[in-house]
């Protein structure tokens, strides 16, 4: 009876430190990270965010016409390729497909009234039917839109429908990374999680820019490389070294200005030297400071 009670005893505390193990490894690891690097290889973290405009000469790889970044996932989600749309950088809590068109909407769609077998209609009025809208050819009553007899009566319109951001409108992202030196290896890494679609504020309605929502970067690479004939950052010297998405990404064929840095108020670059009563300029001053900050901290880290 006793052998029993400790082998029980053996398998359960086998079972905990199994639980234990699995437990570290999931806070070790970033599941987030596309090459997640184990915390205790990190000899130095930090965390920015950075801007990155796509109409800029150093970006424009990226929104090259009829094969813009911004199109291709918004595509995908249309599509249901791409599921997963997050309303923050934690990448916790997710936006609907509902809700991520309704941001695509530009000017709202016209409401008609609906079509009514005994009711008179005359030329030009436009009614809906069946979630189409229809514009009148003629005067007539009765006859239904969209049936085989009623082309001399009525045609499909447009007319009314809600319009979107064109696709050059969204022409802003947010860049969401880590800068990690693995000790190890003897080296930084640049680990993006994720990127933000934004409409800029100079193409709102409101003159305040309009978030898409946040998508894991381990999604849109696997996006990228999926659709290799439309993931092509354009390189306009030399099309024979044109490149996937994924690897101009990852060779950081990009320009993003650091707004944010990791703090524990949680505040931009900008609102810090609004906050002291700075002028802008020197907040702008701030973000190209912190870049050659950042480069001098590795060269300290290669000392290391």
């Amino acid at each position: 009876m006793k052998k029993i009670a400790f082998f029980a005893a053996l398998s359960a505390a086998c079972f905990i430190a199994r639980a234990q193990e699995v437990q570290d490894l999931e806070v070790q690891y970033n599941p987030n990270s596309l090459n997640p690097i184990p915390v205790y290889e990190q000899h130095y973290k930090v965390r920015v965010w950075r801007n990155i405009d796509l109409r800029e000469k150093q970006n424009k790889g990226f929104f090259a016409k009829n094969g813009e970044l911004t199109r291709l996932i918004i595509d995908a989600v249309k599509s249901g390729e791409l599921t997963d749309v997050y309303a923050s950088d934690s990448l916790t809590s997710k936006v609907s497909k509902q809700d991520f068109l309704g941001r695509l909407v530009a000017e709202q769609a016209q409401t008609y009234d609906q079509w009514d077998p005994n009711r008179d209609f005359y030329t030009d009025d436009v009614i809906t039917y069946n979630g189409k809208n229809y514009r009148s050819l003629r005067d007539n009553r009765g006859v239904t839109p969209g049936a085989d007899n009623a082309g001399d009566d009525w045609a499909a319109t447009s007319q009314g429908s809600g319009l979107e951001y064109m696709v050059n409108d969204i022409s802003n992202a947010h860049m969401c990374e880590d800068i990690i030196f693995d000790r190890r290896r003897s080296r930084l890494y640049y680990d993006i999680q994720a990127i933000e679609l934004i409409i800029p504020g100079a193409k709102t309605n409101t003159n305040i820019d309009v978030s898409l929502g946040w998508f894991k970067y381990k999604d849109l690479e696997k996006l990228f490389r999926n659709n290799i004939p439309k993931a092509v950052w354009f390189n306009w010297q030399n099309t024979a070294q044109n490149k996937n998405f994924a690897d101009a990404f990852l060779l950081r064929l990009f320009h993003g200005t650091i707004y944010k840095v990791q703090n524990p108020d949680d505040e931009t670059i900008d609102d810090t030297y609004r906050a002291n009563g700075r002028p802008y300029r020197e907040g702008v001053w701030a973000r190209e400071w912190t870049e050659m900050m950042l480069m001098e901290k590795e060269h300290n880290l290669w000392e290391f």
